[in-house]
C-alpha cells in the first residue's frame, strides 16, 4: 500500500506506506479489510467492513480507525460498481456545515488497484481529493508484524471454530415461547489484539442466516465496543455499540436500541468460560435496567 494523504488545513500532501489483508464473509456478500498504517504522525490499525445489500444493488462501507476505537463509526458510504468503477457516497456534517463524501476505486488489475477518497461542501458539484491508496497485490509472504505490546486478550478463548446452541424467546400473542437451533461460528483477531471479528452461521426456525459482530478495544475507556452486523438487514444501523468489559471472568456490555418505537437497554454477558465452552446472553430492560429480561442464549462447544 501506498498512501498520499491531505494534512489538515489543505495545504500539503504527505506520503507513507502500508499494509492490507481482505477476507470475505458471508459467502462473499460482506467481507472485512485490515490495515496497517505507518503514518508520519503514527503508525496505526484500522478495519474496513463491507456488505451488500442485493435488494437496493449496493455496497455499504464503515471504516473502524484504530485512533478512536470507541466510534461512533461514521455513516456508512453507498454505492456500486459499473463499467469497472466503483462509486459510494455519504452525506455527514463537518464544523456544522453538510459535506459529501466519495469513495472511487478505479484502475482495478489482478495485481493492483487505486482508491480515492474526496469531499465535496457543495452537494457533489466539485469535489477535493484528500486521500489516495494505491494498491500493489503483494507476491510474497509478508514478514509478520511484531507483536503488539498493548493486545488485549479478553476474548482469545474465542479464537477458533465454534459450534453454537442457540434459544430464542418469541411472544405471540401474550405467549412466551423458546424456540431452539444450532449454529456455527468463526472467531478472529484483528489490529494486533485490539480488535476482533466473529462470522456466524444460525439455522434460525424462520430461516437460516449469516450474521457478524466486530469488536474493538479502547485503552483510555478500559471497554470493548461491539457492533453487530446481521445479513438479514445488511444496510442495517451498527451505531450505537453495546460497550463494557470483563471482571472477575464475567463479561457485561450494556447499550440503548429502540424496539417497537420505546427506548429499552440491551445486555450481553459473557460467562461460564471455559477452555472448550462458553455462555452468551443478551437481555432487553424496558424500565432503565431495573429489571430485565432474557430472550437469546448461545451455547458454545469448541469444534473438534
Amino acid at each position: 500500500m501506498h498512501h498520499r494523504r491531505l494534512k489538515p488545513g489543505g495545504q500539503e500532501w504527505v506520503e507513507f506506506d502500508g499494509t492490507c489483508a481482505n477476507r470475505r464473509l458471508i459467502d462473499g456478500s460482506a467481507n472485512v479489510e485490515e490495515h496497517a498504517l505507518d503514518a508520519p504522525s503514527g503508525a496505526y490499525r484500522a478495519v474496513g467492513l463491507r456488505a451488500y445489500d442485493s435488494k437496493a444493488g449496493e455496497w455499504a462501507i464503515w471504516w473502524l480507525d484504530g485512533r478512536y476505537p470507541s466510534g461512533p463509526l461514521r455513516t456508512p458510504v453507498k454505492g456500486r460498481f459499473e463499467d469497472g468503477i466503483g462509486r459510494f457516497y455519504a452525506d455527514y456534517t463537518q464544523d456544522g456545515k453538510p459535506m459529501r463524501g466519495r469513495f472511487v476505486w478505479s484502475n482495478i488489475t489482478p495485481t493492483s488497484a487505486r482508491w480515492e477518497q474526496a469531499a465535496s461542501s457543495d452537494g457533489g458539484k466539485t469535489w477535493a481529493p484528500n486521500w489516495i491508496m494505491e494498491f500493489e497485490r503483494e507476491t510474497r509472504k509478508p514478514a509478520p508484524r511484531p507483536a503488539d505490546p498493548t493486545a488485549v486478550h479478553d476474548f482469545d478463548f474465542l479464537l477458533g471454530e465454534w459450534r453454537v446452541h442457540h434459544r430464542y424467546l418469541r411472544v405471540k400473542d401474550g405467549r412466551r415461547e423458546w424456540l431452539d437451533s444450532e449454529g456455527t461460528m468463526s472467531h478472529r483477531g484483528l489490529m494486533g489484539g485490539r480488535a476482533n471479528l466473529e462470522e456466524h452461521t444460525i439455522e434460525a426456525p424462520a430461516g437460516a442466516y449469516r450474521a457478524v459482530g466486530l469488536r474493538s478495544y479502547d485503552p483510555k475507556a478500559a471497554r470493548w465496543s461491539i457492533w453487530w452486523l446481521d445479513g438479514r438487514a445488511p444496510h442495517g444501523d451498527l451505531d450505537p455499540p453495546v460497550q463494557g468489559r470483563f471482571e472477575k471472568g464475567v463479561g457485561t456490555f450494556l447499550g440503548e436500541t429502540t424496539i417497537d418505537g420505546k427506548p429499552t437497554r440491551v445486555r450481553f454477558v459473557w460467562s461460564r468460560i471455559t477452555a472448550t465452552s462458553a455462555r452468551w446472553e443478551q437481555a432487553y430492560s424496558s424500565d432503565a435496567g431495573r429489571t430485565w429480561e432474557t430472550n437469546w442464549i448461545m451455547e458454545f462447544r469448541r469444534a473438534s
